[in-house]
């Protein structure tokens, strides 16, 4: 990577210009009813979390202003909603953080997508670094299948690799976007029968974090505002960091955060 390592300040003003945080695309009446979702159990916004507490709607708002930064006023139903870019550089300090312990500890990491059009690039260049620092990059249920639920389509899915990095992929072996936690439940029962022992970390987002978090797993991730889970399971405890942004913007825009995370990971 070319991009220079940008300094808080610098990286603040980028988020903002990319719109990664502050104004962001995701409208307020998609996070709202995404909020409403998460709260009444719908698998598909649970991420493979089983959270603990009631988490009324209200309530997921209040943890999402709070760890995201969305606009607190709940008479605030449509428009532009927003993240805030300082929480966003408060996480990813966190986020390099872990990365280094990995790194000096030459931790066993998983590392895994949901979203392979806009991160799948991030995944592969912290996967050639962590690697290159002697940490094992596990590939565990290369090949397992599952069928979406059938509200999704009953569509295949497979898991595949890319490098060292998981994702989801359909018949053609395109890979798919996914919210789903059922591949990471299966690469950690696939090491289990194999008595092998469980990764130390999980880098991921959207079910490859929940699940692994719900497992007990150390799990670090991105969550976008529209994705209420990964806040609420960092809130209760089970996911180690989340890091909240847009997490589908041109995969470009990502380089100078990636630069600001190998610096301070002491990766670069």
């Amino acid at each position: 990577m070319s991009v220079a390592v940008p300094t808080p300040a610098e990286l603040r003003s980028h988020l903002v210009r990319a719109r990664i945080a502050g104004d962001v695309a995701t409208p307020r009446e998609n996070n709202l009813r995404h909020f409403r979702l998460m709260s009444e159990r719908h698998p598909g916004y649970l991420f493979g979390l089983e959270p603990d507490g009631a988490w009324t709607p209200d309530d997921v708002l209040a943890v999402m202003v709070r760890r995201c930064g969305v606009v607190a006023d709940p008479a605030h139903v449509n428009g532009q909603d927003t993240i805030d870019p300082d929480l966003t550089i408060a996480a990813l300090d966190a986020y390099a953080d872990r990365v280094r312990l990995a790194a000096e500890r030459r931790e066993r990491v998983i590392l895994a997508t949901g979203h392979p059009d806009g991160l799948q690039q991030w995944y592969r260049t912290l996967a050639r670094a962590l690697r290159e620092a002697g940490c094992t990059l596990l590939r565990p249920a290369s090949g397992w299948t599952y069928r979406t639920p059938s509200a999704e389509g009953g569509q295949s899915r497979t898991v595949r690799y890319k490098g060292d990095v998981a994702m989801a992929a359909d018949d053609e072996g395109t890979f798919r976007h996914t919210h789903s936690a059922r591949a990471i439940r299966a690469m950690l029962t696939e090491l289990a029968g194999e008595r092998e022992p469980l990764p130390d970390l999980v880098i991921g987002d959207h079910g490859w974090a929940g699940g692994a978090g719900q497992a007990g797993v150390d799990a670090i991730g991105f969550a976008d505002c529209n994705d209420p889970a990964l806040f609420v399971g960092a809130d209760e405890g089970r996911v180690a960091v989340v890091v909240p942004l847009d997490d589908n913007v041109a995969p470009r825009l990502y380089d100078p955060l990636m630069a600001y995370v190998l610096d301070r990971s002491q990766l670069s």
